[in-house]
């Protein structure tokens, strides 16, 4: 019985730490791409029938942080559109088996680059343990602190990818203000140089000797 228990218990720690390992390694797609304006960048997945899949977006920088998406299925009928969103989460249930596609458009802007990060996650998350999902009898209490960690694993890595995302827009807008702010303290520079020399040349003026003009009469 004891040798039992160890051996159980060693294999309860092997499984918790590969599932441990498989929430730090493991994830959807995920990308950043880069959107020029009055362009559109399109995605193509093969899916199965009654498959979950989620999508997940948000625009780091770029014009209002704004962009057109939209997602159809292998029979090209819209599933998902949404016009001027700065993020969304959008997921389905497969109802056919082909390609799906999903694209962000930033057609509608003229001379903003945009770049939209997204996570592209296909299916559901795996049960930590083996037969968790059929298992009558309780969870032991080493099972269930593997349950609980890997939540909080779960929950850790997408604060993360929040913080993340939002540092890069909050980073973005910061750049974005001091290139105005650099600009315009250039701009007004040059004003002040301009009015400088104007007001210069206006006070010489003023001190400038006007000699008359002679003219001779002869009698």
């Amino acid at each position: 019985g004891a040798v039992r228990g160890a051996v159980r218990g060693a294999v309860v720690r092997v499984l918790c730490l590969a599932a441990l390992l498989g929430v730090l390694g493991a994830g959807g797609t995920e990308l950043t791409v880069e959107l020029p304006d009055s362009d559109r960048r399109c995605f193509h997945q093969e899916l199965e029938s009654g498959i979950k899949f989620t999508l997940d977006y948000q625009v780091i920088s770029g014009g209002h942080y704004d962009v057109d998406c939209y997602v159809e299925d292998p029979n090209g009928k819209t599933i998902y559109q949404e016009t001027k969103k700065q993020y969304d989460s959008f997921p389905h249930h497969t109802e056919v088996k082909g390609v799906y596609t999903f694209c962000f458009s930033n057609e509608f802007s003229t001379f903003s680059h945009k770049i939209v990060y997204f996570d592209f996650q296909v299916g559901d998350e795996p049960p930590i343990l083996p037969d968790m999902n059929n298992r009558v009898t309780a969870l032991t209490q080493m099972e269930s602190a593997c349950v609980t960690i890997h939540e909080m694993l779960n929950s850790v890595i997408d604060s993360q990818t929040h913080y993340r995302l939002r540092e890069a827009q909050d980073r973005s807008r910061a750049e974005e203000l001091n290139g105005r702010v650099s600009y315009w303290s250039v701009g007004e520079t040059l004003i002040l140089f301009v009015v400088s020399i104007g007001q210069v040349m206006l006070l010489k003026s003023f001190f400038t000797e006007k000699r008359p003009g002679s003219g001779g009469t002869s009698t």
